[in-house]
Parts: structure tokens; sequence; C-alpha cells
């Protein structure tokens, strides 16, 4: 990993608290080291010695000693498993918009290393957002669609893009130590791509140590299923760096969001954690299970040299966002640079029942412009009081991003640990 001055985690002591609460990422070992990359416009590009095109239909293995351009729209059919060896890389096609998709039974196997990751990434020797399509997982685990199935549409093939199931234990593959950069290509009259979509996958799927890099669309996108995944970075994503939709079961732990004032998109629906109950509500299944998200030791950052300027001038808004029917468990977790921290759906009323689903908890709220409100509502006393009390041990802080987050290359020492600010905040506003 390269030198970045953005962060690593923070360890604070809450005043009224009598042991320290380690918030956002954690970890005997820096988890970041060696395999991911923050500035992947400067790595040397690679020129192509083979092409993937088309449909894999039997089982196939990427070997390392090969570059591999990604051609088209390529699907991996007919339950056959796709297995990238470590340190392979695969090269998106900008003109074709390359899109890898793991169709519904089949598998993928990459299982990267720590010193010797598997990389996606542009062609183009001038990277940007959005030069090729993207990394789609789709499997057999419940949705809250009628009918339990859903097609993830864009311009693929819809019979080759059905997601969803009864199978909550479905098994979708391994996704460890890889990196996807400069994904998510605009697709005319529809959407962007997202870097990973992840649809309808189960529970023995393997989602960790997994970083995308300058998404034209979303960095991670889960609709539905049954998913636990760790370890997870999104930087400098347009759109939003975990959305969350069609009731899906997730748990989510130590991962971090790192998004840009300039970069990343300021308009409505572009935030850090999205979490839905349905992308229609005339197509859900009310009597299925809505989205959960239990997410914990996460940390989101607006990277900016002047977050209050940046504020002021409209370039940030929020970093969580809840619509109503959806529940978000977020704990010992940082929330660092926007305006405000979280809003909830105006359709969600305020009551005690609803707030039991959307809880926050031994949180870092920092350098925000407001923490928790409603939408298009500007009083939020109520909200104030319920999560202000301290049985829910969370810290309000207008600590400098420079002093709270810490350069982990000037700070190295054998007992290196991630939480490298030794913080004292005050509780209460």
């Amino acid at each position: 990993m390269k030198k970045i001055t953005l962060l690593i985690c923070v360890l604070l002591t809450a005043a009224g608290v009598n042991a320290q609460q380690e918030k956002g990422i954690i970890g005997y070992n820096n988890w970041l080291d060696n395999w991911t990359e923050f500035k992947p416009h400067k790595t040397d590009s690679k020129e192509a010695n083979q092409i993937l095109a088309g449909n894999i239909t039997e089982n196939t293995k990427l070997l390392k000693r090969n570059v591999y351009k990604l051609q088209g729209n390529v699907y991996v059919t007919n339950n056959a498993v796709l297995t990238i060896e470590p340190g392979t890389v695969i090269i998106g096609d900008t003109e074709t918009k390359g899109t890898l998709v793991i169709t519904k039974g089949a598998q993928i196997m990459a299982e990267g290393q720590v010193t010797d990751p598997i990389i996606f990434t542009s062609n183009q020797s001038m990277k940007k957002a959005g030069d090729w399509g993207g990394l789609v997982i789709l499997g057999d685990a419940p949705i809250n669609k009628f009918g339990s199935v859903g097609s993830y549409n864009m311009d693929l093939d819809p019979s080759l893009t059905v997601y969803g199931g009864n199978n909550t234990s479905g098994n979708s593959g391994v996704l460890k130590y890889v990196r996807i950069e400069f994904a998510g290509k605009k697709v005319k009259g529809a959407d962007s791509f997202n870097g990973l979509t992840v649809a309808g996958a189960g529970n023995k799927t393997i989602l960790e140590n997994i970083m995308v890099s300058y998404s034209g669309g979303d960095s991670f996108a889960f609709y539905g299923g049954d998913v636990n995944a760790a370890q997870l970075v999104s930087y400098k994503s347009i759109n939003d760096d975990f959305k969350f939709t069609q009731g899906i079961q997730c748990r989510l732990y130590n991962s971090l969001a790192v998004r840009s004032s300039y970069l990343s998109s300021n308009k409505d629906g572009s935030r850090c954690l999205e979490v839905k109950a349905y992308e229609k509500k005339n197509e859900t299944d009310f009597t299925k299970k809505s989205t959960f998200v239990s997410a914990s030791n996460i940390t989101m950052l607006n990277d900016s040299e002047n977050i209050k300027a940046d504020i002021q001038k409209g370039l940030v808004k929020e970093a969580v966002y809840v619509a109503e029917n959806a529940s978000l468990e977020l704990k010992r977790s940082v929330v660092s640079g926007f305006n405000p921290a979280v809003v909830l759906d105006s359709k969600t009323e305020i009551n005690s029942e609803n707030l039991k689903k959307i809880k926050f908890e031994e949180m870092f709220f920092n350098q925000c412009s407001g923490n928790i409100f409603t939408e298009n509502k500007t009083d939020n006393a109520d909200l104030e009081n319920w999560y202000g009390n301290s049985i829910f041990s969370n810290v309000y802080s207008h600590t400098d991003n420079k002093e709270t987050f810490v350069d982990v290359y000037n700070a190295r020492r054998p007992d290196y640990r991630l939480q490298l600010g030794n913080i004292t905040a005050s509780s209460g506003k």
C-alpha cells in the first residue's frame, strides 16, 4: 500500500466511560498493508495477452502469468467455477464495457494473497472512474421481490442475470484480497454499473479484503441475499460506497469508506451507507424479510483539506441514509466530515418502535454539521434526545481530521496497532 495520510482509526476515551472504546477499523496488524493501492492512477499498465469474451460454460482457471482482457459481457454459466490465481490481472475493456457476470449457480474462486492480490482494472493509459463495467455476482438466496427473483437489468442478457431464491446458505464463491479499480461505466438510457454488485448471494459466499477504487457507480451494491463481509474498502466512489436493498440480511465488519468532496457525487442518493428496503415499492413482497444491516467498526471519512468550507459550498452531504422499513444497527464506528452524519427517510415515523430498528451505539461523530436528522426537517431535538442518551455511549467531537486520523507510515513500530489516535472527546452535543 502506498503512503496514505488519511486515516486508519481512532481510539478514544469518552467522558463518563471507564474503559477505552475502540471505534472504527481495528486490528493488531495493519490489514491495509501490501494488498491495497490508494494511487491506482500511477500504477503501470500491463498489456493483455489473453482475451476473455462470451460465455464460460466449464470450469476455468485464470493464471497469474497471463494478463486477461475482459471484452464485452462475459458470463460464467452452466454452474461452472471460475478460479483466479493470486496476482492475476484482469483488464476491463473500455470500448466494449468489459463486465464479468457470475450467473446464478456458478461460482468465482478469486482468493488472492495479502502480498499478491487479484486486480481488476482499466485498460486505459489515463484511467478514470467508469472506464469499464464491473464484477457482478448472482446467487439463489432470498430477496423480498414478488416471486422471490429479480434480474440485474442494465444492458445485460436478462436470461443470464436472474438472482434470488430460497437458499440462505448459498455459495457463490470467494473474493479475498481483490482490488477493483475504475469500474462503473455508464449505460446509455440506464444507470451506471457498480464496482462490485452482489445480488442474492448466500452466507457461504466469502467476501473479505476487497478494495473498490474510483467506481463510476456504487463501490459495493448488495441486492437481497444473506451475506457476511469484512475488511471492505471503498475509495473515492462517484456514488454510494455501500448500498443495501431488496431485503438483504448483511453483517458488515471492520470496513472503510473514503469519500472526496470534489470527486464523489453530491446529488441525492450518494452516501457512504445507503440502507433501503426496496428499489420499487410495487415490486416488493412485504411478507418477506426487510433489509437488515448490522455493521460494526466502520470508518466513514470525507477526505478534505477544509471540511467546513466544503460543507458551506454544498459539496458534502450525509454519510448514512436509512429509508423507511429498513433496519440498521451501526456500532463502534466513525463518521467524520459530513453534513449531517445521518439522515432518516421522511416517511419514517419517529417513535420508539422505529428507532429500535435504527441503532447507533458507541459512535464517534466528528466534524459533522449536525448529527442525526429526519429528511427535510431542520429540528432534530427528538432524535438528539434519543441517540444522545448516555446509554448509547455516542461521542460528538469537532477534532480536525489531521489530528484524528494518523498517517500509518509515520507511526510504524513493532507493536503497531491500527488504533493510532489517542483522543479525549466530550460526550453529548
